[in-house]
């Protein structure tokens, strides 16, 4: 009887599918003794089912759209370059890299060497076979001296990048990096044939050939007969229609002309989830909304006046009142519960007026009143947080003045110029990344100007130390630090709502990035 325990146990958390489970309680004879509840079970443990045309209402479209992986900045492209593409490396729903079209990977001691082995057999849709050129043509393009790509910046640290034989390549890096697969699993390195100039046909490897494209409007793919992942690419087609207001999404999928819908609407949400034939689809990873300090000019230069605002937020009020309870509390660093190393043994920080009125006198800024410079373009929600945050400030005596500014220019005309200003982070999936992108001392959007010499030392040693014992401890102090003395007021780490039609079905999601890691096209399906 314990092996059938064992094997309802890892049917029901879905970690054996029906037929395996089917399968293994037959040949032990057990059939008879299986709950019947088990036996009818027909979602995840039932097993993907192929068929039907999934109809994705999403946000972030433009007609100005374009499918070069290098140029993808919004979610709708992103979402249909991943229909029809891979990179060498996925993240899974625990975080972790997994190969992709790469097989395998490893790295020298100093982590500054990898050689990623390449899968074999796999071919393009136009039927050209997949080979290591195609890898240097995808990534080098990124890196070239003219390349405006957003994932310049990430490939910067290789030094370069060889090829030995169709299905090795390797890369050597300026300094050791212990977390360069996941780099390779960013959303602008989907690997294209070698030679492509004209990436709108959306050729690739990936489990749906493009059909048709409008952008900002429609798009249509259909599956891949020769994909090679099995067990991946459930629908015949999928269909991706630009919807940018939140109420028109809302409207298209309880009225049936969509099957899943993205960026819901915090304030009703609660209400959408409870609709008749529609699930509420809920995850909280690396997006954080801070308002952030510059650290180079008075009052912020002053490390009293921050940790002044630090202590004058009450986090759990602002999840509340404008997440609506879709969040976690901040803890004024960029390392959420996600994240592998996420310091669980710092204190978190709470509101508390009477300390943030300490550190105001200590500071010398007793009756001075700060700007806080805000739009909804900062984060949604922005301005009736700064005006909630006004109020709760007010109880340590300080006075916050806010700034509504407009939306249209709000990231080129005040983020990284106004001195106190809203801003939403979508995060990254490793520490080093997030820390390298927005708190090292020339990190391209460091928007705080905050210099730490311990920190940025930390910051490199981390980068390239292989033990495991004590990388988590450099970055626990790093993210103590940051918490401490850093210039964000990091207040939530905020949930994706999703909401879709009741007979779509997946497994366990990945919340490195809405939308399943935006993969529900290719891990996603329809119950029979």
């Amino acid at each position: 009887m314990y092996q059938l325990r064992l094997l309802e146990r890892l049917f029901a958390n879905g970690e054996i599918s029906r037929r395996e489970f089917l399968t293994r309680i037959s040949a032990l004879g057990l059939t008879a003794a299986v709950s019947p509840i088990l036996l009818r079970k027909t979602s995840y443990a039932s097993g993907p089912i192929k068929g039907g045309r999934l109809r994705i209402g999403s946000s972030g479209g433009a007609i100005s759209d374009s499918l070069d992986p290098a140029t993808l900045s919004d979610m709708m492209p992103w979402n249909i370059t991943w229909q029809c593409r891979n990179n060498l490396v996925e993240i899974d729903h625990n975080n972790a890299p997994i190969p992709e079209l790469a097989e395998s990977w490893e790295s020298s001691p100093d982590a500054n060497r990898w050689i990623f082995k390449l899968r074999k057999g796999v071919e393009f849709h136009n039927g050209k076979s997949f080979v290591a050129d195609d890898v240097v043509f995808s990534l080098k393009r990124h890196r070239d001296e003219k390349s405006k790509s957003a994932a310049k910046a990430i490939l910067k640290p290789i030094k370069d990048i060889k090829v030995d034989g169709k299905h090795t390549v390797e890369f050597i890096l300026e300094e050791g990096n212990a977390d360069f697969p996941f780099i390779l699993a960013d959303f602008h390195l989907q690997i294209v044939p070698a030679g492509t100039t004209d990436f709108e046909d959306g050729m690739g490897t990936g489990g749906y050939r493009l059909v048709s494209h409008e952008p900002g409007v429609r798009a249509l793919a259909k599956r891949n007969p020769n994909y090679w992942k099995e067990g991946r690419a459930h629908f015949d087609e999928v269909e991706t229609i630009g919807i940018a207001d939140v109420t028109a999404r809302t409207n298209a999928l309880q009225t049936g002309q969509v099957d899943f819908i993205n960026r819901c609407d915090s304030k009703t949400y609660h209400m959408l989830k409870k609709a008749p034939g529609i699930q509420g689809i809920e995850t909280t990873g690396f997006k954080h909304y801070t308002f952030t300090m510059s650290c180079d000019r008075p009052p912020f230069n002053n490390n009293d006046a921050r940790l002044a605002m630090k202590y004058a937020i009450d986090r759990d009020q602002m999840i509340k009142t404008i997440l609506r309870g879709h969040g976690l509390p901040g803890n004024d660093h960029p390392i959420s519960q996600t994240n592998r190393y996420h310091n669980s043994e710092l204190a978190q920080r709470t509101y508390d007026p009477e300390k943030a009125k300490f550190h105001l006198k200590k500071a010398g800024l007793e009756g001075e009143t700060f700007n806080l410079h805000v739009a909804d373009a900062g984060f949604p929600g922005a301005v009736d947080a700064a005006v909630l945050y006004k109020e709760q400030a007010a109880k340590a005596e300080i006075n916050i003045n806010v700034v509504k500014e407009p939306n249209d220019g709000y990231w080129s005309n005040v983020w990284m110029k106004k001195t106190w200003c809203s801003v939403f982070w979508g995060g990254r999936p490793t520490e080093d990344w997030m820390f390298s992108t927005a708190y090292a001392a020339d990190a391209p959007w460091n928007d705080s100007f905050w210099k730490h010499e311990r920190f940025n030392k930390l910051l490199v040693d981390a980068r390239a130390e292989l033990n495991d014992d004590k990388r988590r401890a450099m970055y626990y102090e790093m993210q103590e630090i940051v918490s401490n003395e850093g210039g964000a007021v990091l207040f939530a780490f905020v949930s994706d709502l999703m909401a879709a039609n009741k007979k779509l079905k997946f497994s366990k999601l990945a919340s490195d990035w809405e939308m399943d890691g935006v993969r529900l096209a290719e891990r996603w399906w329809f119950e029979s």
